[in-house]
């Protein structure tokens, strides 16, 4: 059965962007190293970033994207980083004429959108984007594992990793500690 993670990069206060949906230096990681995190796109990273992030895309299946990601990153052309599924999370219809040939269909419901990827995921991992959406899967209770790489730098404002999740929600102790440059690599397990 496939396992549903909430993933993204954020500051040492908990923003995935600032107040201008800004990344700053959140990916400067990704760029530090010489050791490529896929066989396509520029990342290169540190090798206890490669040795963990590599396996970890490599888990992937299916991502999920709310519409603000989606859009600024343009469905990463139908081609996300990990994974060979994108999935959208929009009230707003997919942009007319974008991409035909693909297929990166959109739900305007995000547990259907992870009923569907987890189907196509088999015994992998279905990646949810953090921030409003995947603090609303969180609330839903269909979130295993929150994955988080934290940036020593502080935005004290912006997007937050969780959203706007009402109400507490117990993890586990972390299952993962790794030190990379320049990011911290956290795994928890959501408390059942």
């Amino acid at each position: 059965m496939a396992t549903v993670m909430m993933h993204a990069v954020a500051s040492l206060d908990g923003f995935i962007a600032d107040e201008n949906d800004e990344v700053g230096p959140l990916f400067d990681w990704y760029f530090n190293g010489d050791l490529p995190l896929s066989d396509h796109g520029p990342f290169g990273v540190s090798k206890a970033s490669h040795d963990y992030v590599r396996p970890m895309w490599e888990s992937i299946r299916v991502i999920i994207q709310g519409r603000r990601l989606f859009d600024q990153t343009n469905g990463w052309e139908a081609s996300p980083p990990a994974g060979e599924h994108l999935f959208v999370v929009s009230h707003r219809p997919k942009p007319e004429g974008w991409h035909p040939e693909a297929d990166v269909p959109f739900f305007d419901d995000v547990t259907v959108a992870v009923a569907e990827a987890k189907r196509l995921a088999g015994d992998g991992v279905v990646a949810i984007c953090a921030g409003e959406m995947g603090g609303s899967a969180l609330e839903a209770g269909l979130v295993d594992v929150v994955a988080i790489d934290v940036v020593p730098v502080v935005f004290g404002s912006g997007r937050r990793y969780f959203g706007s999740v009402d109400g507490q929600h117990l993890l586990e102790d972390p299952e993962v500690v790794i030190e990379g440059d320049r990011v911290l690599h956290l795994k928890y397990r959501v408390r059942r």
